[in-house]
């Protein structure tokens, strides 16, 4: 089948929020306006297309990024809604590595929220072009004005409204279109009738002022524009779109919309914005990657190049088994043909493809360049890799997550729930890249670790109905580390006879602090001269240091920002043996540890609580009764927020704590910001239990 849309009319975008924005309102109106479904699925009903999971229905939140394909004015829109709740920051973070722009919702009384700032990050970490869509404009206390003050403040200067509401609150009743200088307003059961008429005269004045100022910041971006505007001439409607398109591709303009999506006004706007100013693949970077040489090479967005494209999510759907969503980036992935997995270097087959129309799939015998198709069939790709043609291979840069930060220990309730378990942690750990299974090898337990507790209850729920497997669950644990704040030096010697061919190993080690903005948790170094220790024996030592890295000598937890150096030692002729620089290496490693005064470091949580005036007060006093530095304190509206930092391990059980406290008016997200040195008291109570 050829393509249905040239690429200059394919968008790929998602849909970005802090929870309860209205993320999935938006998108059930963007499937319901481009024809995708033929009736609205509403959020509070549990009947929201996109929020296909009973988990999501019950709760009433995202959970899992769902994509979609839908059409709107003769150009294809493949349409990804993601989380909200930072638990679950894994899927946007994979989202917008493949999305060419973004639509950033915002909720009309709270403007800014935390996760806001989160996903905004995320965006500009991987360059990615957004319009913001300021919705719930009809909400008891919205104010447009002063959620543009918070864009502004918070996130970029660079937001310009491209739009101004008519009537806030419940006298909302239609928007002003700037560029047109025309009043929209959307009518029928749905909002489906847009109508066009003059702006309100009461209105006039501030569109006008607001209009001045949207053209003299769209100007400043474009050379030909500026002599025309400081030439006094007004420009045209098409020259201003075309250089708000070049400004929104560069991330020099943010355009603001602003509307509600549950009662229906305002998302059709968003659509023309989607398609008038977000790029197309084309518009985009030529994707960078590596060959088999090391050499940087590059892609264009056609599909005469060779295949190459990335897996950006893996999940496991009842009816075909294992999924792999592909965003092609090259080339045309045909259903049935070969690929190479750079990561691997084997050979998979695309059993079959099919586009994603939330948990509804339509099969497709060809994915085209700028596309995003599922791969079913796949064996051994996984999230971050890439699929391309053997003939030219390619390796994109793989994906970076967030380490988990807090831990359930978990056990099957019968013997048939233990044979079960296996095969669905796997599938689980396949799915989702911060979520981790290990084997605790002192106590047999197996520990499942997350980005928070509703992330490992979301898993726990999902193994009980998605592959009927029943856990008993014990108390969540916080995810410590361990690490060395000097430098130091130790000796490791293992000298064992038996008789007949002995075992010798014997290195000296230097242990030395990393800076933890490195980003690294492991350097190794050899230093050894003349030979004192054979080269051959130097990766065993690198081995048993890697080896005693997962537990410290503080309490038994992993150690991280350390540097080691190998730098003397001695072998024997006959006894050396690899084995025995590993055990030497690991005696070294331990002792050089306690002698570089090893510390416990805690897991410190970016905390953000929203709660009416009158709780303050107790909200703050609860807080510094966690250890938690106040940062900063703020309105939203008429809402007061406080900042602060706070131990993950003081944490647990705080949503019931701020519920009584605000008679259920307080709501807080948190999420991991840093590790920090434990206070002794609480390095003395971990290391006893």
């Amino acid at each position: 089948m050829p393509r249905q849309y040239p690429l200059d009319r394919v968008r790929n975008m998602g849909i970005i929020a802090h929870i309860d924005a209205g993320k999935t309102t938006t998108s059930e109106r963007v499937l319901f306006y481009t024809g995708t479904t033929h009736k609205i699925g509403e959020v509070h009903d549990g009947a929201a297309t996109m929020d296909w999971m009973e988990q999501e229905r019950e709760r009433g939140i995202t959970i899992t990024a769902a994509a979609t394909t839908c059409f709107w004015k003769d150009h294809q829109l493949n349409l990804i809604d993601t989380p909200g709740h930072v638990d679950f920051t894994v899927e946007v973070e994979r989202s917008m590595r493949v999305l060419d722009g973004g639509v950033v919702v915002f909720d009309g009384k709270m403007g800014v929220e935390p996760q806001s700032e989160t996903v905004w990050r995320q965006a500009d970490k991987y360059g990615v072009p957004r319009l913001c869509f300021v919705n719930k404009i009809d909400k008891e206390g919205a104010d447009f004005d002063f959620v543009l003050s918070t864009i502004s403040e918070r996130l970029t200067p660079n937001a310009i409204p491209v739009q101004l509401p008519i009537g806030e609150k419940s006298e909302f009743s239609g928007v002003i279109d700037l560029m047109k200088m025309k009043a929209i307003r959307f009518s029928g059961d749905m909002g489906e009738i847009v109508t066009e008429e003059e702006i309100p005269a009461e209105l006039l004045e501030k569109a006008q002022k607001t209009r001045e100022k949207m053209v003299e910041k769209i100007s400043e971006t474009d050379d030909s524009l500026m002599e025309k505007y400081l030439a006094g001439e007004t420009p045209s409607i098409e020259e201003l779109k075309k250089a708000l398109r070049k400004a929104v591709i560069a991330i020099k303009i943010i355009p603001v919309y602003v509307g509600t999506a549950l009662r229906n006004k305002g998302v059709q706007a968003v659509l023309d914005g989607v398609v008038d100013y977000l790029p197309s693949p084309l518009d985009r970077h030529n994707i960078t990657g590596t060959n088999e040489a090391g050499e940087a090479v590059t892609r264009k967005a056609s599909d005469e190049e060779g295949l190459c494209g990335l897996v950006f999510k893996i999940a496991t759907d009842p009816f075909v088994g294992r999924l792999a969503f592909y965003r092609v980036y090259s080339g045309v992935l045909k259903a049935g043909s070969y690929v190479v997995n750079t990561r691997t270097g084997n050979k998979e087959r695309i059993a079959r493809l099919v586009r994603m129309h939330a948990n509804h799939r339509e099969e497709i015998q060809e994915a085209y360049a700028g596309e995003i198709a599922a791969i079913i069939g796949l064996k051994d790709s996984k999230t971050g890799d890439t699929l391309c043609d053997e003939k030219d291979p390619i390796t994109l840069e793989a994906m970076k997550f967030a380490e988990p930060v807090i831990n359930f220990a978990v056990e099957p309730k019968t013997k048939n729930d233990q044979e079960k378990m296996g095969i669905a942690l796997s599938k689980l750990v396949e799915e989702d890249p911060t979520f981790r299974v290990k084997t605790d090898t002192e106590t047999g337990q197996v520990i499942m670790s997350g980005m928070g507790e509703l992330h490992l209850e979301i898993m726990i729920d999902r193994m009980k109905r998605e592959f009927n497997v029943e856990l008993n669950v014990g108390k969540p644990q916080v995810a410590y580390r361990e690490t060395i704040r000097n430098t130091a030096k130790a000796e490791g010697k293992y000298i064992h006879q038996s008789g007949g061919k002995g075992q010798y190993g014997h290195c000296w080690l230097r242990v030395e602090p990393l800076d933890p903005e490195l980003k690294k948790d492991f350097e190794f170094a050899d230093e050894t001269k003349g030979g004192s220790i054979p080269k051959e024996y130097i990766p065993a030592i690198e081995k048993g240091i890697k080896e005693s890295l997962s537990a410290g000598v503080v309490a038994g937890y992993p150690v991280v920002n350390v540097k080691v150096i190998v730098y003397d030692g001695s072998y024997h002729e006959v006894d050396s043996s690899e084995s025995a620089f590993k055990i030497a290496a690991s005696q070294a490693f331990r002792e050089a540890c306690r002698n570089a005064g090893a510390v416990l470091l805690e897991p410190i949580m970016q905390v953000e609580v929203d709660v009416p005036e009158q709780y303050m007060g107790d909200v703050m006093g609860d807080i510094n009764s966690r250890r938690g530095r106040i940062q900063e304190m703020g309105d939203r509206g008429q809402i007061k927020f406080v900042r602060a930092l706070v131990p993950l391990g003081e944490m647990f059980g705080y949503s019931t704590i701020l519920r009584s406290t605000t008679q259920g008016r307080g709501n807080y997200v948190m999420e991991f910001s840093k590790y920090e040195e434990a206070p002794k008291n609480i390095v003395e109570n971990i290391a006893k239990k």
